[in-house]
């Protein structure tokens, strides 16, 4: 008889709660309970979730906690792979939410997926986009900055960056940092709207509303704790060219590229410039004869 091809494992990614125990999910219990091996942020933590979840911390192998961290995931990817080569099942957990959104986990997912491993993911809380659906703020288009940098000139061009993105920006920050990332913001746009989320899901929850400038004054005077989640308002679009800024851009074209062809401008210029492709190809007609182009 043929022998029966040897058993794939897995690396999966498992969402656990950011507050209240509850938004454990069934499927996230099953894999926590079988899996052969659980890499976390904490162990002690992840211990104690387990504990509370009444979830064995240990297997047939002994503890099956390993301490995933920025310090030590590169050091840990061999002894993942191998177990997920050799048919086990990895788990990746993170303190709270879901592994890999500013938390450990995408080194280990971008090995093994490049290893030909199987990944998978068992969805679950996050406190990104639970701060982005609550905020009331536009969620069809967003960006996810994570943590600023603390100071410096990185630390200002990131900020200035994030003002002139027209998305919907969800900005991780600690509490002892709020009221100075408050007020660095509000002294580039102070009427950008803000929603400031801290504990969410859990006892203290507060959802907090308003622009820059208030957020500014408000958290300037109050301490706060926890997990701290800040949800920004996208900029404006850029008002549309005016018909004389439209005919500057199409002649700087047909100085540099006198053989363009009409379409092909207008097709180029027209996005950046903010009105539709038929302004500028008429411009771009009109112009073109003006210059006795052929």
């Amino acid at each position: 008889m043929p022998a029966e091809p040897a058993a794939r494992g897995e690396l999966v990614l498992v969402g656990t709660p950011i507050g209240n125990l509850g938004d454990l999910s069934p499927r996230a219990r099953e894999v926590l309970t079988s899996a052969d091996l659980i890499c976390c942020e904490d162990t002690r933590r992840t211990r104690a979730l387990l504990s509370a979840m009444g979830i064995p911390a240990g297997g047939a192998g002994g503890d099956r906690l390993l301490s995933l961290h920025d310090h030590n995931e590169a050091a840990r990817v061999e002894r993942v792979r191998a177990c997920v080569a050799g048919g086990g099942t990895v788990v990746v957990v993170s303190d709270a939410g879901t592994p890999g959104i500013s938390d450990p986990g995408s080194l280990l997912v971008a090995a093994l997926a490049a290893a030909g491993e199987t990944v998978s993911v068992v969805p679950g809380p996050t406190s990104v986009i639970g701060a982005l659906v609550v905020s009331g703020l536009p969620t069809d288009r967003f960006c996810v900055e994570g943590f600023l940098p603390r100071k410096g000139p990185e630390r200002r061009a990131r900020l200035a960056a994030l003002l002139a993105d027209e998305r919907t920006t969800v900005v991780l920050e600690a509490p002892g940092r709020l009221a100075a990332t408050l007020a660095d913001l509000a002294g580039l746009e102070p009427d950008r709207p803000v929603v400031m989320v801290r504990e969410l899901t859990k006892v203290h929850e507060e959802i907090w509303r308003g622009t820059l400038a208030d957020g500014a004054a408000t958290f300037a005077a109050r301490a706060v704790r926890g997990e701290v989640v800040l949800v920004i308002g996208g900029a404006d679009p850029p008002a549309p060219a005016s018909a004389a800024e439209v005919d500057e851009a199409v002649r700087a074209r047909l100085a540099r590229s006198p053989g363009e062809g009409p379409r092909q401008i207008a097709d180029s210029l027209a996005p950046g410039l903010g009105v539709g492709r038929r302004q500028v190809y008429e411009a771009a007609l009109r112009l073109r004869d003006q210059a006795g182009a052929p």
